[in-house]
């Protein structure tokens, strides 16, 4: 929800990096991305969560 929030706030060719403590968003949030239309920059795994960037394409 939060990252629904975050991409109507940004301009078209904006990242938004999304940090998150659960595994399942490093699957699910590159899906969603795809799905809606914009870019999954990429996924990085920290000690305790994931950094996943997305780019605003539409």
């Amino acid at each position: 929800m939060e990252l629904i929030a975050g991409i109507k706030l940004i301009s078209v060719g904006d990242e938004l990096e999304i940090l998150s403590g659960d595994r399942g968003s490093a699957d699910d949030i590159p899906a969603w991305v795809a799905k809606v239309g914009h870019q999954h920059v990429g996924t990085e795994k920290f000690e305790k969560h994931w950094s996943i960037v997305v780019k605003k394409l539409k």
